[in-house]
């Protein structure tokens, strides 16, 4: 007879909220109960919920009905244990490792981005059992193909654009849409492709304003009557301004044609995830509790070539995912006319 103690679990979700997290915790929480027989607890408010042992116990009748729903049932917040803002801040780190002593826990599964993934590596390190889950909707974290969140957010800012169209072409106007992404450019490139856009601008790609100019002015003078400006709110822009607010007053000032900017923002992380992101948050959240059933532990589960697999967290921590110059999408879109503010410097 088999007197094994089961396993016991910790999952927390860090950083920004977006969709697909609670599908997420439900992957991880439905296949450590049902396929292995383990506890499941989940911390509340990100790493808060570790520092102040503020938890509860998920059951699996818990996680049911919670697939479809936006948000994370755990909560979240942006605290760091490692930062240290004012006095008393060094003993973060400690009592994670204490509580995750007393709660006699055989590993922490941390849903997150960047940050969350350098958390994770951290409590790595001081010798925790630890398993990161790359979420995030602007698609940045390194060591993966995708992270889910990034689809609900492509097809909410695809569906802005839509609906951009016909305004700027009722009014022969030029139409800024930014959505979000301060490094990485993934989700302007992709909805700027889905949705038609004219001209795309990342952050990852340098522009130039009077570039951006003169390839609307050339679109006018082919009998194009508006244009559809997608942009990422990391580009270069002066502070103080939006960069949707800062294109909207150069492109009058410098063509006289009449421009509008809409503002995404925090829309994008919103609401019901997509099917793609269900699956896909299903997908690592049931892989992240086989990992834990076969003891491997200090890595992040990732998808390459559509293949479940893990990387060293030591690897992932500090590293972003950017669009390169030469991505297959950019190198397309340049042959189908489309701009990416850079043809005529």
């Amino acid at each position: 007879m088999n007197h094994k103690k089961a396993k016991r679990i910790g999952i927390l979700t860090a950083g920004g909220d977006c969709p697909g997290l609670n599908a997420a915790i439900r992957g991880v929480g439905k296949t450590a109960i049902v396929a292995y027989g383990m506890d499941v607890i989940g911390f509340n408010a990100g790493f808060t919920g570790l520092i102040d042992k503020d938890y509860i116990h998920l059951r699996e009748k818990d996680l049911s009905g919670i697939l479809t729903v936006g948000g994370t049932i755990l909560g979240t917040s942006r605290e760091k244990p490692y930062k240290i803002v004012k006095e008393g801040d060094s003993d973060k780190p400690d009592q994670i490792k204490e509580n995750y002593k007393e709660l006699e826990l055989d590993c922490i599964v941390c849903i997150g981005g960047n940050g969350t993934m350098k958390t994770a590596n951290r409590l790595s390190e001081e010798g925790m059992n630890v398993i990161g889950i790359p979420k995030t909707i602007d698609n940045d974290v390194w060591g993966t193909d995708v992270t889910f969140g990034f689809d609900s957010a492509l097809q909410i800012a695809t569906e802005a654009i839509d609906r951009l169209h016909t305004t700027a072409n009722s009014h022969q106007r030029v139409m800024i849409i930014e959505v979000m992404g301060h490094t990485a450019g993934w989700i302007a490139l992709y909805a700027g492709m889905a949705g038609g856009g004219d001209i795309i601008l990342l952050p990852e790609l340098e522009y130039n304003i009077r570039s951006v100019c003169k390839k609307i002015e050339q679109r006018y003078e082919d009998k194009k009557p508006y244009s559809i400006v997608v942009v990422a709110e990391g580009i270069k822009h002066p502070e103080g301004k939006s960069a949707a607010s800062y294109l909207a007053e150069a492109i009058h000032l410098y063509t006289g044609i009449e421009t509008r900017e809409t503002v995404l923002g925090y829309v994008q992380r919103g609401g019901s995830p997509t099917p793609m992101d269900r699956i896909l948050a299903t997908r690592y959240g049931a892989f992240a509790a086989e990992c834990i059933a076969k003891e491997c532990f200090g890595v992040m589960v990732a998808v390459k070539n559509n293949q479940l697999t893990t990387v060293p967290l030591e690897e992932v921590g500090g590293k972003v995912s950017l669009v390169t110059p030469d991505h297959p999408l950019i190198v397309k879109s340049r042959k189908m006319g489309v701009s990416f503010g850079d043809e005529f410097l």
